[in-house]
Order: C-alpha cells, then structure tokens, then sequence
C-alpha cells in the first residue's frame, strides 16, 4: 500500500490498523533544537479520542502519545520523530459476522478491488481510528506555527438542517459538538441524540479557520495553497467536499460581487481587503487575510438499522452491523482537520523558507530602507510644520525657545523610550539634532 507520506520539506508517515497493537507515525524534515510540549500533544489527542460523550462511539481509547524517537531534553535532535499510540479496546469479535459482508458506505468493496484482501475488523486502514496520528503530528506541527503566532480553530458550522449563525470561537469546547453558537450546539445535540435512538447517523459541516496567516504561502500552479488543503482535508475519510472561502456560492455572484477590494490599512502598515469571499488566497498564494474553508462530513456508514446488501461471492443478505459506532462524527474531525490544516501550513513555511533564505539579509535591508523611507517622510512633514509654528509665533510674538515645553517633550520622549526598549542615548541626541533644527527653521523664517 503506498500513500502512507504527506508533505514534501515536512514529511509524516502514518501506519498501523484501527485493530493492531499500535497505530503511530514518523515526521521526518523536523527542524532540530524545537521544544516539543508533550502535554500539548496529548491534550489535542484527547479532544480526538473516543468515549468523550453520549453522542460519540462508546469505544474507550486513552490514546497515550508515546515519543521514542527524535527527541533529548524535550527538544527535536533533527532526526526522524516517531510516535506510538496503543490499541487497547479493540473488540475484534464484534466484526466476525461481517467477515464476508460488503457493508455499504465502506471501504470493504475498494479493498478487495485494489488488495484483494480487506481487514474486516473496523476497517484496518480504512478506519477513523487512523486519525488519532495525523491529530499527533498536527499537534507537533503547530508548535511550529505558534512561533509564527498562527493560530487555527475548527468547528462545526451544520449538523444535518441545523446550522450555526453565531461564531464564537470561545464556545468551541464548551459543547460536545464544537460548535461555536451555544444555542445551536442545543439542537444539533438533540438531532444528533434523534438519529442514534433511530439506529441511523447524521453528517455535518466543520468550518476551518486560520489566523494570523502569513501572506505568501503556496505556489501558483499545482501546488497551490487551497489545493493542498483541499488535498489534506479530503483525505480525511468521511470528508466528501470542501470549499475555500465563499466556494460553492461563487458559481451564482457576479464578479462585482465576489472581488475583494484592497486598502492600505495605515494601522498596521499593509494591505488588507475589505471583504474575504476567497477565503485568503489569491491566484494559489495566501494574501494575509485570515483562511476560510469548510467541509462537508457524511453520515457515519455504520448505523443500528437493517440494510440490505451483498456478500463477496454476490449473495443477498441483510446487515445488522452491531458493535460501537458514532452516530455524527463532526465534533471528532474538529480536531483532525486543525491538524491537517497545521500540515499543510507548516510544510508550505519550510518549503517558503527555502526560497527566501538565500535572500534574507537582502529581505531584512530592504525593509530598513523602507522604514528608513518613512523616518525621511515624517522629518520632511515635521519641518513643514516648524515652518508653520514659526508664522503664528512671528504673528502674535512669541519667543522662539519654549524651554518648559521642550523639556517635558524631552522627559516624555524618554520615558516612550523606556517602553519601547530604545536607547536613552540614542533618543537624547536624536531630540537635541531634531530640537537645534527646529531653532534654525523658525529663525529664518521670522527674519
């Protein structure tokens, strides 16, 4: 089987089976000298983790994170960094009867197609328990992002015909759905509740957001930005469609509609767009706006009602699957898709990284000069403003030399100073050059 490996500079494998020993994973292209949190790493494996409520299959997993490569002193060495997770509450009796069975909505049929062999026991590869390691992985990778001061929430936007109007990022784990509208996180619970008591399942849309984002991820053709993500997140098995900002609504706006139109934001020295329909990318490459995409998760496969199917060798039967499923899955891909999504990002940083660090010095100078631009700007505008000083003091004859006001412009200069960690040295010459200036323009002027 290949398409175990995801990324290009930061590469994670995946193995095992949801009913083996272990299920684990391998990073490989970790930087070394970066301060791995444990605690973190198992804090998002326990909001992935099963038994979390009534809502969720009852099957219980500690999921205990176990790092046994690639880390001394709680720092990455720079070799590969492998993490095991044990299986312990497999019950492969549960799945005996479905041995021969193609169960519909699984994976069982493909399997057989491509392998000629499928792992009846919850699905081996094919099982969501798979992803407890890329929420592993995620959580190392966004110890990576959180030097950037990226951060990424998820949570879920629709279950069923229930959908969530407010966006409350505080409320997310405030529900055991993870939804980030309390009020809405009520009823998508009794729906979910519903289609338990019924023996069927509901499916949902997670909404993934992305903040703090750099501009300039992603590359323009094939390895897009969206595309990766898109790529990350419908890898995900119950995923069955994604969008990037305003996606599907876009086929029925005009382009006067959809366009984002930019404007220098003065605050923070860039652009910004006003509106955010493409959702933070722009021809394949983040523009610094925050990232927008949603999912779309389908009901979980495995529900209490009869079906009516197949065995391998064509024979008609009625499926009773028993054992513990999920009746909606969406507050447990909340935290998957985080981790895809921290991925993908980081994988783009490395690989931008790359290109600009044969010309950081150069990236650094260039914006010196600029700010260098902006000292020149401002002195230029202050000297327009002395000169107008100078014609209402002349005007109604006022001395040239304030001595009180100079000297508690200078004490605030100072103590703005302190705070900005700046040189009192370099403030002190720079008021007293700037202050003699200020003299010499107001003298000729009044002459």
């Amino acid at each position: 089987m290949s398409g175990n490996l995801f990324g290009s500079a930061f590469r994670v494998m995946t193995f095992g089976e949801s009913h083996g020993p272990y299920i684990g994973l391998v990073i490989d292209g970790i930087r070394p000298g970066l301060e791995i949190d444990a605690e973190f790493v198992q804090e998002q494996l326990n909001r992935r983790r099963p038994g979390q409520s009534d809502i969720v299959t009852t099957r219980k997993e500690e999921d205990r994170a176990e790092i046994i490569s690639g880390i001394f002193e709680g720092r990455t060495t720079g070799t590969p960094l492998c993490i095991l997770i044990r299986n312990q509450d497999q019950r492969s009796r549960d799945y005996s009867h479905l041995q021969h069975i193609l169960r519909p909505g699984h994976a069982s049929f493909t399997f057989l197609k491509k392998y000629g062999v499928f792992d009846f026991r919850g699905g081996g590869r094919a099982s969501g328990r798979e992803t407890a390691t890329r929420v592993a992985a995620g959580a190392v990778a966004r110890q990576l992002l959180k030097d950037k001061n990226i951060e990424i929430f998820a949570h879920t936007k629709q279950i069923g015909d229930i959908i969530a109007t407010e966006t409350d990022l505080k409320q997310i784990e405030r529900n055991p759905v993870r939804a980030a509208d309390a009020k809405a996180a009520e009823e998508m619970i009794r729906a979910i509740r519903n289609a338990r008591d019924e023996g069927d399942s509901l499916g949902g849309i997670v909404e993934i957001i992305v903040k703090n984002c750099p501009a300039g991820l992603g590359e323009p053709v094939f390895d897009k930005l969206e595309a990766d993500l898109a790529k990350a997140l419908l890898s995900i098995g119950a995923v069955k469609s994604f969008e990037m900002g305003n996606g599907f609504d876009a086929a029925v706006m005009k382009g006067s509609e959809f366009n984002d139109l930019f404007y220098y934001n003065r605050e923070n020295l860039k652009f910004s767009t006003r509106t955010n329909r493409a959702g933070g990318v722009l021809g394949g490459i983040s523009n610094g706006e925050d990232l927008v995409m949603r999912i779309a998760v389908k009901p979980p496969s495995s529900i209490g009602k009869s079906q009516k199917t197949v065995t391998d060798e064509g024979k008609e039967v009625v499926l009773d699957i028993g054992g513990r499923h999920d009746p909606c899955i969406c507050p447990r891909v909340v935290p998957v898709a985080e981790a895809m999504v921290a991925l993908v990002l980081t994988d783009h940083l490395l690989m931008q990284e790359r290109i600009t660090s044969g010309a950081k010095l150069q990236n650094v100078r260039s914006q010196i000069d600029t700010i260098d631009g902006q000292l020149m700007l401002l002195l230029a505008q202050r000297q327009i403003m002395t000169r107008k000083i100078a014609a209402i003091k002349k005007q109604e004859g006022l001395s040239i030399v304030d001595e009180k006001r100079e000297s508690d412009k200078k004490v605030q200069m100072l103590r703005f100073a302190e705070e900005l960690e700046l040189s009192e040295d370099l403030i002190t010459n720079l008021f007293d050059i700037i202050l003699r200036h200020s003299h010499s323009i107001q003298k000729d002027s009044m002459l």
